[in-house]
């Protein structure tokens, strides 16, 4: 009885684990391999609809095909979209974290109104934004009219992706400034009075203090705002539709799967497409991790 007991303690923690690790390669790891797998096919996705081993004959066509200058461009668009967000999302947050942390009355309805974008969902706040945009009689455009100007916005060319930017930012700012606000509750008040009583005010304190001690709550954030970023598709289809220089590779992959009609729907070479965007979000989240760490390590 008693080596059973002991032999129970030690399989524990394994059997508690086993349903998150099912669930996981079930919904998360599987699918990934399945997605490899699929991109070397010419599956449709169609019911009924027959599917053959086509080799690389998918990457053949999206490195070396009549439309290869429109994935490339979709490419360097959304590593632009991603350093954009990344860097004015982290740097957005981080002030509103402070001001909000700092005894600022009313502190947990600015907080609930800063979080109030994540709990709509892109497509509420996505459709919002279109109205606000809408260039017949939205509220920037009559902006725009004091000015004496006017524009398409969303329909625009030069305007509608630096949109598309500010609304993926203003829609997951509370992500961001909510676990900033955690970091920034984690530090204890003492190093700020011993700051203070060795001169140190507001500017010294948070270069001395305060960014030191959210270097992990940094790295948390920027490693999210690049990963979500990244694989972004749904911001683009409810604001442009991937019209006007706004697809990016997340939209690239939806199109080819699921945006035509039944007969041009291509889920293996969108396969294709989403591992290419897998590369290149692994590619800079190993990056970003490794220099962030470095830093933590450092402090």
């Amino acid at each position: 009885m008693y080596t059973f007991g002991r032999k129970w303690r030690k399989l524990a923690p394994y059997g508690f684990l086993l349903p998150a690790l099912l669930i996981y390669l079930l919904f998360a790891f599987g699918p990934s391999m399945f997605t490899i797998v699929y991109s070397f096919t010419d599956i449709s996705g169609v019911s009924g609809v027959g599917w053959h081993w086509i080799g690389l004959d998918n990457y053949q066509e999206l490195f070396h095909s009549a439309r290869t200058p429109v994935y490339v461009a979709s490419a360097k668009r959304t590593v632009v979209f991603s350093l954009s967000v990344t860097l004015l999302q982290t740097a957005i947050g981080l002030l509103l974290a402070i001001v909000i942390n700092s005894k600022l009355r009313g502190h947990l309805f600015y907080r609930s109104l800063v979080f109030m974008p994540v709990v709509l969902g892109v497509t509420v706040f996505g459709l919002i934004w279109t109205l606000m945009f809408n260039p017949m009689d939205g509220p920037m455009q009559k902006l725009w009219g004091l000015f004496g100007s006017s524009s398409t916005f969303l329909g625009s060319y030069t305007m509608a992706f630096p949109i598309v930017i500010f609304v993926q930012i203003w829609g997951a700012m509370g992500y961001t400034t909510v676990i900033f606000l955690a970091g920034l509750q984690t530090i204890p008040g003492e190093l700020y009075e011993a700051g203070y009583m060795d001169g140190a005010r507001s500017w010294s304190s948070f270069i001395h203090i305060t960014w030191p001690m959210l270097a992990p709550t940094v790295t948390v954030n920027v490693l999210l705002a690049i990963i979500g970023s990244l694989q972004t598709f749904d911001i683009v289809f409810v604001l442009t539709g991937g019209h006007f220089n706004t697809s990016i590779l997340g939209y690239e992959v939806y199109r080819s799967a699921f945006g035509g009609n039944a007969g041009n729907l291509r889920q293996g070479f969108a396969s294709s497409v989403a591992v290419l965007q897998f590369g290149i979000v692994l590619v800079a989240a190993v990056i970003a991790q490794f220099y962030l760490r470095r830093r933590e390590v450092q402090i």
